[in-house]
């Protein structure tokens, strides 16, 4: 599933094309909006909450996407070629005189007054790339949940909006936080939050995601995706487990090294089947 960082950067490139503007053509391809015609109507912006995109026009209304695994936007200067998928899984258009925003395998696409936009994203947590970003309620709202394992406590979206499985794997390793720990015994809570955060900042303005600093491919993650390889810090080869409700969608990495258990962990941890991420670049 799209990062957060990944939301708000597209969130951001559609608000260039669309802010202001208005829509020579907006359609709508799922079953309940499909006799929803856009055009006419003016957008004022085009903003994220955590993995949703609200796009909201003057009129007083709001259109919800949301990415979950396969979903992507993409734009394209008017009577470019589209190159994101074929034709049928296209779920929106929203287009101007000079762009033409399509949504690809789009998901939870729905209208609503922009007044009740809380009804479909109020239930989460605070935006941790938002201007809503409020460590002590996030805290809060992980900590009202002692035993659960960190691992899952970060990724719900209902404590902390944003994160997913990559920052959330990376976020642990550089705190040195076993996934499976719970979070009453997680040492440094506001920590592992802010630096979670602070990668997520770091990357939210380019489509690349690195949390070493080292933008090649295969040394862009400390763990992410490197199972059996060796840890950057101690060499000790990284694991690979699942993890959570939804244990395909929430493959986890940890170093069993740099974050050694400091408390029991839940037996239900597991690894799983090797992975084969491509070679490391050599030295030249």
């Amino acid at each position: 599933m799209p990062e957060g960082d990944t939301v708000w950067l597209a969130a951001k490139r559609m608000d260039t094309a669309l802010g202001g503007a208005t829509l020579r053509r907006g359609e709508l391809r799922v079953p309940q909006l499909a006799a929803t015609d856009l055009a006419g109507r003016t957008v004022s912006a085009v903003v994220p909450r955590g993995k949703h995109m609200l796009t909201r026009f003057t009129d007083g209304w709001t259109l919800r996407t949301h990415y979950r695994m396969d979903g992507s936007w993409h734009i394209y200067r008017h009577g470019t070629r589209w190159r994101g998928g074929p034709a049928f899984s296209i779920r929106a258009i929203l287009a101007t005189d000079e762009w033409e925003c399509v949504g690809y395998r789009l998901h939870d696409v729905a209208m609503v007054r922009t007044e009740h936009e809380d009804q479909l994203v109020g239930h989460l947590g605070p935006d941790v790339l938002g201007p809503d970003w409020d460590l002590e309620e996030a805290l809060r709202r992980l900590r009202a949940h002692p035993d659960e394992q960190i691992g899952v406590a970060i990724l719900d979206q209902r404590n902390l909006c944003g994160p997913g499985n990559l920052y959330k794997v990376e976020g642990l390793f550089v705190c040195g936080v076993h996934p499976w720990m719970r979070v009453a015994d997680v040492e440094d809570l506001p920590e592992l939050v802010e630096r979670t955060r602070s990668l997520m900042l770091a990357n939210r303005d380019r489509p690349e995601q690195s949390t070493t600093g080292d933008l090649r491919r295969g040394r862009d993650h400390w763990v992410y995706g490197r199972k059996d390889r060796p840890c950057y810090r101690c060499s000790t080869p990284i694991l690979r487990g699942d993890q959570g409700p939804d244990l395909q969608e929430r493959i986890t990495y940890w170093c069993p090294r740099c974050q050694a258990a400091r408390s029991p962990i839940d037996p239900a941890a597991r690894t799983g089947e090797p992975d084969h991420p491509p070679p490391l670049p050599s030295a030249s």
